[in-house]
């Protein structure tokens, strides 16, 4: 992948690992976006770092001008938790991130309350 010099530094808003659940940690990031594009240069700006690149999985969703966007990254249905909780937030032109490294142990239907647990961390904090 090259990089494209005249393209603005991606302004991420991380906060690390805010939760762990049976040795699994979750952590959370978001950033303004406008496009398609702008979600993809932000993911690529978070797996620059070795840690977030080789993570579990980066679920995320988006809120673009266009409609919403979301990708599961191999951890299903947690794409639509995000974007469920943009909508109700009413956050737009927005991507938020949630990466998990997976623990050793299996959440079942607990890993959708850990993703809500993140999210909700991200716009608390916001």
């Amino acid at each position: 992948m090259t990089k494209n010099p005249d393209a603005a530094p991606v302004a991420l808003t991380k906060l690390g690992v805010v939760l762990t659940d049976r040795g699994s940690k979750y952590a959370v990031t978001g950033a303004p976006v406008r496009s398609r594009a702008d979600v993809d240069a932000v993911l690529a700006a978070l797996k620059a770092e070795r840690a977030y690149a080789k993570a579990t999985h980066n679920t995320w969703a988006a809120m673009l001008p266009t409609g919403g966007l979301k990708a599961d990254d191999g951890e299903s249905g947690a794409g639509m938790v995000i974007l469920r909780m943009m909508e109700r937030e009413g956050l737009s032109d927005h991507v938020i991130i949630v990466t998990r490294w997976y623990g050793g142990k299996k959440l079942g239907g607990d890993r959708f309350r850990r993703v809500q647990d993140a999210v909700r961390a991200y716009l608390e904090a916001r």
